[in-house]
């Protein structure tokens, strides 16, 4: 392992974090597969666990700041916390089977779900810049005071914790479309309810990850060194940034990364 390398190249993708609000398991995951040749079961695993604390200093800031949604964290994490802990079952099975090669399952479930939040991200892009006026149906917003928007929240947050769980992709940039869709939360509150959403769902999944026996810690404080100060670093160069071109620059990025993943052998 190239113990410079990882954390250099880890700032960089913090920096990236930073500017555009792009997830870093996005990143940080086919980066570990491509470039260091680790497998795919180690780097979803120690990149859940380098994540978690990322998403814990932040979310320490926000409740500081109070700008955050405690009622919507509550709910989504009631669904989230154990369809992501479903997830890691999920692999658990696979790897105690023995019948299907778990390095395997994970390049394509990898591929899809990064292709997945790409293609939604790249299309709300593309409206914002070309269509401007354009406006979409909008979805029901969901009252957490009623039953039915409780139960919906939490349905949602099993769906998107479960893919969480076996791919650790999404925590946040899946979560932040369900906020702006059904709760029409402003942008003050929405990264902050992002962020500490997600900062619950990685711990937990983090712990669940770690029973997998497949945590590198060797790639994990490296991925630390390097990563926060990066995320520190490209939020406040952030407002001085293009954000169009270079995220138009990083999803074809992410498009192509996840079409080797899914074709990968």
């Amino acid at each position: 392992m190239h113990y410079l390398l990882l954390p250099f190249l880890s700032f960089f993708v913090g920096i990236i974090v930073g500017l555009t609000g792009i997830g870093g398991a996005s990143l940080i995951t086919p980066m570990l597969i491509f470039i260091f040749q680790v497998p795919p079961s180690i780097a979803v695993s120690s990149d859940v666990v380098a994540a978690t604390l990322m998403k814990i200093v932040g979310s320490v800031k926000h409740w500081e700041q109070k700008t955050l949604d405690t009622e919507v964290v509550k709910w989504l994490a009631f669904g989230s916390v154990p369809g992501s802990l479903f997830g890691v079952g999920i692999l658990h099975v696979i790897k105690n089977a023995g019948e299907y090669s778990l390095d395997n399952i994970l390049f394509r479930l990898l591929g899809g779900m990064i292709l997945l939040v790409t293609v939604l991200a790249l299309v709300q892009l593309l409206l914002l810049t070309f269509f401007p006026k354009f406006n979409l149906p909008e979805l029901p917003k969901l009252d957490l005071k009623t039953n039915f928007g409780r139960f919906v929240t939490i349905t949602l947050g099993a769906i998107l914790g479960c893919l969480v769980g076996l791919t650790s992709v999404s925590s946040g940039s899946m979560f932040a479309l369900v906020l702006i869709g059904f709760f029409r939360l402003d942008a003050r509150k929405l990264v902050g309810t992002d962020i500490s959403h997600a900062a619950i769902l990685l711990l937990f999944t983090a712990l669940g990850h770690l029973s997998l026996g497949t945590v590198d810690w060797s790639l994990v404080l490296p991925i630390w060194l390097g990563s926060v100060p990066g995320v520190l670093l490209g939020a406040k160069i952030c407002q001085r940034a293009p954000q169009r071109p270079l995220r138009f620059i990083i999803y074809a990025i992410l498009m192509m990364v996840s079409w080797k993943l899914v074709h990968q052998v």
